[in-house]
């Protein structure tokens, strides 16, 4: 024990000094490595900054190696050097195949970017989405149904990734389905994971469309396991859901200069396609009004700004033709029951995460 002590002492605090330095340098290959390692110790952050430093360090062992079988003639040089050579190759082997099982294909790509990162949602947990829908691009030919009106069960959820979808009923437009915006949205929220259902509306792609798909019961063990995905999806679907009402509404002022008030259920009564003339024209007497508020209360109906103001007494209401009917029965289609006892939801304001 003493002797080991006094060993330690002397290397210590009595160190072996060198006699006197070599005046020849060492070989290029000593210099060269240290340089490689030099610029290797300056990379960054993240898997690509990872792959910069283990390849330059790869490089600069494998220098050393050579000045110490070259050079240096040391066997020990040689080994160990070696050895680190090899330790850096199966580091980069491993960043590249995780690289590899990270990449998706382009659509994946762009669709994180433009819903997923501006809500800065972990790649992590959009990879899991992704997995769920079994990273398949589906396409549908120009004119080919997604969807027939009272047929096709509910039994998936879809998202357009490009391309255009044609939303009917009874052979009535109803509105566009365009990239980024869910094909089913309002089908999926209309039912319960008991529940079974048939679409209410026609869609068809009107162009050569590409889209994503997640069966129905495997979203909901999706939904059911995180939290944090259901609160995003539901966030998805509220606005998506919301954007279509409100492209509705829009329809409605630009041909009759009414706008609708849709967080209001009485909406359905008033262009529900089984409402009879005497109802219609009853309703659409209360709802004009209604436009003259006697307090601060949200109103049903809104005039436009450039209609003129109305006649001292009510002239009898005409019955809405076809298209606003059709347009109205998007309520039903769209089940307004979605947003009973429901805060409404803005169509530029998407739900905290």
């Amino acid at each position: 024990m003493s002797g080991n002590t006094t060993r330690w002492d002397q290397m210590l605090f009595q160190p072996h000094l060198c006699e006197g330095w070599k005046q020849n340098l060492e070989g290029a290959a000593y210099h060269l490595g240290n340089c490689i390692l030099l610029l290797g110790y300056m990379g960054g952050s993240g898997i690509f900054g990872s792959i910069y430093i283990f390849s330059l360090l790869a490089t600069g062992y494998f220098c050393y190696a050579l000045w110490g079988w070259l050079d240096a003639c040391g066997l020990d040089i040689f080994i160990w050097n070696m050895l680190l050579v090899m330790a850096c190759l199966l580091q980069l082997a491993h960043l590249i195949y995780r690289l590899r099982k990270d990449t998706f294909l382009e659509e994946f790509e762009l669709l994180y970017k433009t819903l997923c990162q501006p809500l800065q949602v972990p790649f992590e947990v959009y990879k899991e989405i992704v997995k769920c829908c079994e990273e398949q691009v589906l396409s549908l030919a120009r004119d080919q149904t997604y969807a027939v009106e009272g047929k096709t069960p509910i039994s998936r959820l879809s998202l357009l990734l490009s391309g255009r979808v044609r939303v009917s009923q009874d052979g009535q437009f109803l509105h566009y389905v365009f990239p980024y915006q869910f094909l089913d949205s309002p089908e999926w929220e209309s039912l319960r994971p008991s529940e079974e259902g048939t679409f209410q509306v026609t869609l068809t792609a009107e162009t050569d469309c590409n889209y994503i798909t997640w069966p129905r019961r495997k979203l909901y063990l999706l939904l059911a396991k995180d939290r944090y995905i259901a609160r995003l999806f539901s966030a998805f679907l509220g606005y998506d859901i919301s954007e279509k009402l409100y492209a509705l509404n829009d329809k409605l002022f630009a041909k009759f200069g009414l706008r609708f008030d849709i967080r209001l259920p009485s909406l359905y009564h008033v262009l529900g396609p089984t409402s009879s003339d005497t109802e219609v024209e009853k309703e659409l007497e209360e709802c004009e009004e209604r436009a003259v508020p006697h307090h601060h209360m949200p109103t049903f109906v809104q005039r436009a700004a450039s209609a003129p103001p109305p006649p001292p007494a009510h002239p009898k209401a005409p019955r809405p033709d076809s298209d606003l009917l059709a347009s109205g029965s998007l309520i039903q289609s769209y089940p307004y029951a979605l947003f009973k006892g429901r805060a409404p939801l803005a169509p530029t304001q998407t739900p905290e995460l």
